[in-house]
């Protein structure tokens, strides 16, 4: 095992000698409620980040997405994510489940600035409110309730630097074969592999 490190930070008067300290004011920006402007934000989003954690501290960071505004305010202090069909094996949805802190991360492409909430989520079957969440003619799998306790816009700094915005500094884009990976975890054929990706690439077609 090697030695602990000599330049870990361990307290918060480390951390602070090494940002600096708190902006005075920053802070306010910081609310217990969807505002007007975090409501407009909402209407627009495509696409989100939801993190989960399990009462031992495991973590789960799961990508939701669908058209624009698929996320549902309820009133000013709750929101609803709809969830669709997925690989059911529902690493967030046990974390809730256990511990039901959360915290989410909203997404526009082409936009910078990003939208976070943290709060308490619950999970519902109520086939009224799954028939309101439909899409492409098919109600919602479940539904994420989660009661806002800190609302607030993030600034656009991670998107400047990463340049994630700018299709013209995109990279080609990467292709990932679950084929390839199960027949390099299992010994199984090239066959198998293909017949994996296929079956991966019909269910991105047909079971959205």
């Amino acid at each position: 095992m090697s030695d602990a490190d000599p330049h870990a930070i361990t307290n918060s008067d480390a951390l602070r000698a090494v940002i600096g300290a708190e902006i005075p004011g920053l802070g306010e920006k910081n609310q217990n409620r969807l505002n007007e402007f975090a409501v407009d934000f909402l209407a627009r989003v495509p696409f989100l980040i939801l993190s989960t954690a399990d009462q031992n501290g495991n973590i789960d960071a799961s990508p939701k997405g669908d058209a624009p505004g698929f996320v549902l305010v309820e009133d000013d202090q709750t929101l609803v994510i709809p969830d669709r069909p997925g690989n059911k094996l529902a690493y967030g949805h046990q974390n809730i489940l256990s511990n039901p802190k959360v915290g989410v991360l909203f997404m526009i492409p082409g936009t910078p600035e990003t939208l976070r909430v943290n709060g308490s989520a619950t999970l519902t079957a109520d086939p009224v409110l799954l028939e309101r969440l439909a899409a492409r003619s098919k109600p919602a799998v479940l539904a994420i309730r989660i009661r806002v306790e800190e609302c607030f816009f993030h600034c656009a700094k991670a998107f400047i630097r990463s340049d994630l915005w700018k299709p013209e500094a995109w990279p080609e884009r990467q292709k990932i074969s679950f084929g390839a990976m199960f027949a390099k975890q299992t010994g199984a054929d090239a066959e198998a592999a293909k017949q994996i990706d296929a079956v991966v690439e019909a269910d991105y077609r047909d079971n959205l």
